[in-house]
């Protein structure tokens, strides 16, 4: 098994997504998001990193990402799993479920 350390980030904003009236917010999402991943994966190897796209970015890769989310009208929340986009709006856990398993998530074992 790979030992690595992963990194979901979610991409979203206070406001709801005017083409997601009706699904739960970007903050409530990625709250979830770490409530579900820790109930089937080992936590120490998960870290967990929340970005509002309505703040000024310190880092470039955040910056110029946020930038991205305007310019080609993004629906939000945004999931990445390391520097991979798994879920664009309403996320499925299916998928990131998925993508935690092919970067080597450990499962947490039943007591």
């Amino acid at each position: 098994m790979k030992n690595t350390k992963l990194k979901v980030t979610v991409y979203g904003a206070e406001q709801i997504c005017a083409s997601c009236v009706g699904a739960p917010g970007s903050k409530d999402t990625y709250e979830w998001l770490q409530a579900a991943i820790s109930r089937k994966y080992e936590a120490e190897d998960i870290g967990y990193e929340y970005i509002d796209i309505n703040q000024t970015q310190a880092e470039e890769k955040h910056a110029a990402f946020v930038q991205r989310i305007f310019k080609e009208d993004l629906f939000y929340p945004i999931v990445f799993v390391n520097e991979e986009m798994v879920a664009e709006g309403i996320p499925r856990l299916k998928t990131i479920y998925q993508s935690l398993d092919k970067n080597g998530a450990v499962l947490r074992l039943e007591a």
